[in-house]
């Protein structure tokens, strides 16, 4: 199972000091929570993509380039790339080359993001998402896995004899997950191909996650790819974290309070109750951690945000310390032995390159 963390790049007043960090201290301030990630031995950082202040991510694949010079084991990813508004001839390049430049340590999570003016800035019409992304998508596939592409389609100029260039690294193209909080048609989407079906599970209650998971897994199997229990299933979740877990709620509260996304709502209380945020202990933590497993099953991979609502670089980093000292190495000894036998592991690039390789052997054999 990969644990790692996840950025939305939200530029958020500190509520402590009543000041903004610039674009740059931001961007910066990202990059050294990666590189920290790694420090701490999580295995996956992934950051979001946005086209709208108060969001710096616009170019996540130069971030990524930038932090794959930096690391040796990290897995670097989207928590989304716009399938509807970007290019897929654009993503099917410049995720190939990011593969090259990170020798492998890449995949992608495409989503519909959640700013609905975004669509008129790239000449799209909101009316058309899901099918936008149902489009966009099928042709990436095309794209990463025909050397020679001609297509026609509704949404974009048609192609005629055409490459991607870079091809994939060892012919394998970065896994691929399909991230969705409330779209049925995204589940079924990442079953039909399947690929892997994040759920945020940040801001619903664990009720719709389920339904949703559950949704993914049925429909998993019945495109054949394998039983429900094999299907590949990733989890958001969002928390903060003090060794007394009083003083937690005390620190994360004014963040909370004024938090871009659910500030200004429901009460801290009623917002952990009600949802997956944790705030407390690293014990806590792990508890409520653990718990997912009763409503989404042995899943794959657990992302947490740590960095949202104007958090300091430097709680931030404390944060990962608590995550790769105390809670990370519990929950990697504790959902290994929850997990039966025949749940796969979560995927990496040399594990697909080794099941491509094996592939036309177990055909001849057949």
């Amino acid at each position: 199972m990969q644990f790692g963390i996840f950025t939305v790049g939200d530029v958020t007043t500190d509520p402590a000091t009543g000041r903004a960090p610039s674009e740059h201290e931001r961007i910066k301030a990202m990059l050294a929570i990666a590189q920290k990630a790694e420090e701490v031995g999580l295995d996956v950082f992934a950051t979001g993509e946005h086209h709208n202040p108060p969001f710096v991510p616009s170019s996540p694949t130069t971030m990524l380039g930038y932090i794959a010079a930096r690391t040796e084991n990290l897995i670097l990813s989207t928590s989304t790339t716009l399938i509807t508004t970007n290019d897929p001839v654009k993503i099917a390049e410049d995720f190939a080359m990011l593969q090259h430049v990170a020798d492998g340590r890449v995949d992608v999570m495409m989503g519909r993001g959640n700013t609905g003016p975004v669509y008129p800035w790239f000449g799209k019409d909101i009316r058309d998402g899901i099918d936008l992304a149902i489009e966009n998508y099928a042709l990436l596939r095309r794209l990463w896995d025909e050397e020679v592409v001609t297509w026609k389609g509704k949404f974009r100029t048609p192609l005629q004899s055409f490459t991607s260039t870079p091809r994939p690294l060892d012919g394998v193209a970065p896994f691929v997950w399909h991230g969705s909080i409330r779209s049925p048609e995204i589940a079924e989407q990442a079953a039909y191909y399947g690929d892997g079906f994040f759920h945020n599970n940040i801001f619903w209650p664990t009720s719709h996650t389920e339904q949703m998971v559950n949704l993914y897994r049925q429909r998993y199997a019945h495109y054949g790819h394998g039983t429900p229990e094999q299907a590949i299933v990733g989890l958001g979740g969002q928390v903060f974290m003090n060794r007394n877990s009083q003083d937690a709620v005390r620190e994360f509260r004014p963040y909370f309070d004024n938090a871009p996304v659910y500030g200004h709502g429901p009460s801290l209380e009623e917002f952990t109750t009600q949802t997956p945020l944790t705030v407390g202990s690293p014990q806590q933590v792990i508890e409520r951690t653990l718990s997912f497993r009763d409503y989404a099953g042995d899943y794959q991979r657990q992302l947490f945000l740590v960095d949202h609502a104007g958090l300091p670089l430097k709680t931030v980093l404390e944060q990962l310390d608590l995550l790769g000292e105390e809670v990370v190495p519990v929950l990697r000894k504790e959902f290994a032995n929850l997990r039966p036998a025949g749940v796969p592991d979560a995927p990496t690039h040399s594990a697909r390159v080794a099941a491509a390789q094996e592939a036309p052997k177990e055909e001849t054999q057949g």
